[in-house]
């Protein structure tokens, strides 16, 4: 993060730079036709003020230009800059022929290819008919050096056009492999969350039902003849039964945490912060509620976040080094948002280790996938030393989820 911290702040520089060194040009022509004090001389730092305006003017309301009126806004420079550079004295011409390199500039990032060429060419005419004009012979010199300037200048424009679209595909294609990553990563997840629950059930449930029956058979073939041995079976298949209860339970805890169950998910979010002060989560682990509760969320939306905050705190007890947590239930009228904020070291979201970082029960991704199943986000700000937050959100009425991708 840091590293690319100086290269996103050299290229804002050299995209503001032409604008820079045009007002920079035009304020210094203008000062200096000021101290000419030739007959003209208001009227072209007036012009020049124009100019600048119409220039200004271009670049605040550039997102809501259209592709007509950027052409219409740099006939309007080029005209505007053209007429001036006319009407200057000779003194002044070479401060006003160094406008056009930010010109070309400003036609290339406005226009299409074509319109931009065709617009470079007129700058470039215009400048060397006036440069050649001003000292009344052909001097090629004075004619080619701006004119060099300014087609270098395209050139150097147009190459950083090109590599900035390149960084914005290969952007693009690293965000869409991360999102297809993480929707493999969650049917994996539910994959294998069925495969566990098709196991227990096979080698706990499936096995002891049979074996029950079995014995049913059995007691109901010796009830007449063998009383006391169909009773005994009967007792144990009522003890098996039992221990089939029993595993069944511990099935569904494992699906639907029993804390939010019984305590509701405000009650069973501080539960969790208590005990993860006490497991060393962190010196302080808090709680607050804010807003009015409402009964909003159906169980399995209120376990999704449950899970969600479990598995962050247990990241912060394994990553962060935090000395405070505050976990905040905030209900609002359409939605409820959990925030987990700590003040630890933090670590850059956009590297590889945001996929690498699991959150427990299901890594980011996933627990972002799900939250998107029940019509939520989830939201992750963090930087190296500056701690994390992780913001899950619902809407109020959260559809209900399936058994498949619950918990």
């Amino acid at each position: 993060m840091t590293d690319r911290a100086p290269v996103r702040g050299t290229r804002h520089a050299l995209q503001h730079a032409p604008h820079f060194v045009f007002f920079l040009v035009v304020g210094a022509a203008a000062v200096r036709l000021v101290d000419l004090n030739s007959p003209l001389c208001w009227h072209m730092v007036s012009l020049s003020g124009l100019l600048a305006v119409v220039y200004g003017a271009g670049l605040g309301l550039w997102s809501r230009l259209g592709p007509a009126l950027r052409l219409a806004w740099i006939t309007t420079l080029i005209g505007l800059w053209s007429f001036l550079l006319f009407l200057v004295e000779a003194p002044v011409t070479w401060a006003y022929a160094w406008c056009g390199v930010p010109l070309a500039c400003a036609a290339l990032r406005a226009l299409g290819k074509r319109a931009a060429l065709v617009a470079v060419a007129a700058i470039s005419v215009v400048l060397g008919w006036r440069l050649v004009g001003s000292t009344g012979r052909l001097d090629l010199e004075m004619a080619l050096i701006p004119v060099a300037a300014v087609w270098g200048t395209v050139a150097l424009y147009r190459t950083q056009q090109r590599d900035a679209a390149e960084r914005q595909r290969l952007l693009d294609e690293l965000r869409s492999t991360r999102d297809n990553l993480a929707e493999q990563q969650r049917q994996a997840g539910v994959l294998a969350e069925r495969t566990r629950i098709a196991r227990d059930l096979h080698d706990t449930l499936a096995q002891e039902l049979a074996g029950s029956l079995m014995l049913l058979q059995a007691a109901e073939r010796d009830w007449d003849r063998r009383p006391d041995a169909a009773r005994t079976r009967v007792r144990a298949v009522a003890d098996g039964l039992d221990g089939n209860l029993a595993e069944t339970r511990r099935i569904i805890h494992d699906l639907t945490p029993s804390a939010v169950a019984e305590e509701g998910l405000e009650g069973s979010l501080r539960l969790l912060c208590a005990q993860a002060e006490r497991e060393g989560s962190a010196a302080q682990v808090r709680f607050r509620s804010a807003g009015e509760p409402r009964p909003v969320l159906d169980e399995q939306a209120a376990a999704t976040l449950f899970r969600i905050a479990q598995g962050t705190l247990a990241n912060v007890r394994e990553h962060a080094r935090a000395v405070n947590v505050l976990v905040t239930l905030h209900h609002e009228a359409d939605r409820i948002e959990l925030d987990v904020q700590d003040d630890g070291v933090g670590f850059d979201p956009a590297g590889a280790g945001a996929l690498a970082r699991p959150t427990r029960g299901f890594g980011l991704p996933a627990a972002r996938a799900r939250l998107r199943e029940c019509g939520g986000d989830l939201r992750v700000t963090s930087a190296p030393g500056r701690g994390t937050r992780v913001r899950a959100v619902l809407p109020a009425a959260a559809p209900r989820l399936t058994p498949a991708t619950a918990g």
